[in-house]
């Protein structure tokens, strides 16, 4: 989205690809879910984000806002094309590929619905700074200075508040998508 809005930085930094090895980054796609699973029992999973410059983005914030979307809305598409293979295929593919293939619906919505959480450095808040006021990116962009520390705070802070609604509109897609 950002190449197409102007940003060529994922270009020249060979990102723009769908080689999975390019997105990988040791600590937090690899050390830091295994380590979320030891102690916690749930993955937390993040792949090395995709860089962009914001001031190369046509439209300005709403520019910015469409290059935070794109990822998400990526998700919540493979979990929509997951689900029409998942109806079509139900009566001819084993359990074990329809399970597989329920797995790749849960984890793209989820990835989707995480994602969509307007706090920095998440996607969702590319599309809140395009619409809050002076005061409110300035907060935003002292949260985003902390990147990845600020969500596990919050996360560890507010789960049980924040937990049951994202788990809530998660169940809610999925049953939508698969179980209509």
């Amino acid at each position: 989205m950002a190449h197409s809005l102007g940003d060529d930085t994922a270009k020249e930094a060979g990102r723009l690809t769908l080689n999975p090895l390019k997105h990988i980054d040791l600590y937090s796609t690899v050390l830091l879910p295994i380590v979320m699973v030891l102690l916690f029992h749930v993955p937390f999973l993040v792949a090395k984000p995709v860089p962009f410059n914001p001031h190369r983005v046509k439209f300005h914030e709403y520019g910015v806002a469409l290059v935070g979307l794109a990822g998400p809305v990526t998700n919540l598409i493979l979990a929509g094309i997951a689900a029409i293979v998942f109806h079509l295929s139900i009566n001819s593919l084993s359990q074990g590929v329809l399970q597989y293939i329920f797995y790749f619906i849960e984890i793209n919505v989820w990835v989707f619905v995480f994602n969509m959480i307007p706090f920095p450095p998440l996607d969702g808040s590319r599309l809140l700074y395009a619409f809050a006021p002076e005061a409110l990116k300035k907060v935003m962009e002292k949260i985003e200075s902390m990147g990845w520390t600020a969500i596990i705070i919050i996360l560890f802070l507010f789960y049980t508040v924040l937990g049951p609604p994202i788990v809530s509109i998660d169940n809610h897609l999925i049953n939508l998508l698969v179980f209509r």
